[in-house]
């Protein structure tokens, strides 16, 4: 049984929001580069490069995401969304390369800084920018259950947090007249960038590796099974797994061998409903089995693989 979940190709609108966020955060600390001369500024244009093109790979694989199943996909298109995060996790760790890259030899032949006041002032205007848009598509991915959001989401953060971490050097520097501290800081911005990354990209992997849903929602259905046990139905082989913005869920369920055909598909439309309710994006597969049959028992594992069970029950 599978319950309608909301129409995942509206998301694409968020990706034109970070699309147009990034092209206007790039035009702005690039002028604040120029202005200024600051390696960290530069990173941090660089890393808003990195954006644009992150924003332009969550459009490409929010529309695929969003087609429906067909006979090549029977279960639909949105593990995509996984690719997308992944590729955009990778940016970021090539983004923080690229920064420590351009930093390192600032850092051995340090230059002045100019005009820092009106640098620091454009930079923070784009860091408003990312702030605003961050926590829109933070809110979205929330809603629709999108990791592609979430991950553009934490991407954007992440380059708030690398300005913030420029603006406080530029000060230092304006402060204290040590050059250094620009690329020092650049060098410290690239290293919060790569643990970024490199969690954004396990989180990818884990998607494709076909994870079980997350703690809360097993902790929902297992509320959902509860009344059932109690009233002395079982149930066994439980299965789930998360695939983007849809879920899967299979069990085995358990009654007496003389229920009528009618009686257990009740049983089974009544659960099954039970658990969109706590669960709505899911998609239920349950099997009836004869409590008192022996072989029913031999396949409570997740993964059953004992072809003599399988043909004992044949």
């Amino acid at each position: 049984m599978t319950m309608d979940y909301a129409d995942h190709s509206s998301l694409t609108r968020y990706a034109w929001l970070s699309i147009a966020a990034a092209t206007l955060t790039i035009s702005m600390k690039a002028a604040a580069y120029l202005l200024t001369g600051s390696v960290g500024l530069l990173s941090d244009a660089l890393e808003s490069l990195v954006n644009l093109v992150g924003a332009l790979v969550a459009l490409a694989m929010l529309t695929i995401a969003a087609r429906p199943a067909d006979e090549s996909h029977p279960y639909g298109h949105s593990k995509a969304e996984y690719f997308s995060s992944g590729f955009e996790g990778a940016l970021i760790l090539v983004a923080a390369i690229s920064i420590g890259g351009a930093a390192i030899p600032r850092l051995i032949n340090p230059r002045p800084i100019e005009q820092i006041g009106l640098g620091l002032g454009v930079s923070m205007g784009a860091s408003l920018v990312n702030l605003v848009v961050a926590q829109v598509l933070l809110r979205a991915s929330k809603r629709n259950h999108s990791i592609t959001l979430e991950a553009n989401s934490r991407h954007l953060m992440t380059d708030v947090w690398t300005s913030v971490a420029v603006l406080v050097g530029l000060a230092a520097v304006a402060v204290t007249g040590w050059e250094r501290l620009d690329p020092i800081v650049a060098c410290l911005v690239a290293a919060n960038i790569i643990r970024s990354g490199l969690g954004i990209v396990r989180e990818s992997l884990m998607g494709l590796m076909d994870s079980s849903v997350p703690t809360e929602d097993q902790d929902k259905l297992q509320e959902a099974l509860e009344p059932y046990v109690e009233s002395g139905v079982e149930y066994h082989a439980l299965r789930t797994r998360q695939s983007a913005a849809r879920q899967f869920v299979s069990l085995h369920v358990l009654v007496p061998g003389s229920w009528t055909v009618q009686r257990g598909h009740r049983l089974l439309e009544k659960m099954e409903g039970d658990i969109l309710r706590v669960l709505p994006n899911a998609t239920v597969f349950t099997h009836l089995e004869p409590r008192d049959d022996p072989a029913s028992w031999q396949d409570t594992d997740l993964d059953r693989r004992d072809t003599g069970s399988i043909t004992a029950r044949q």
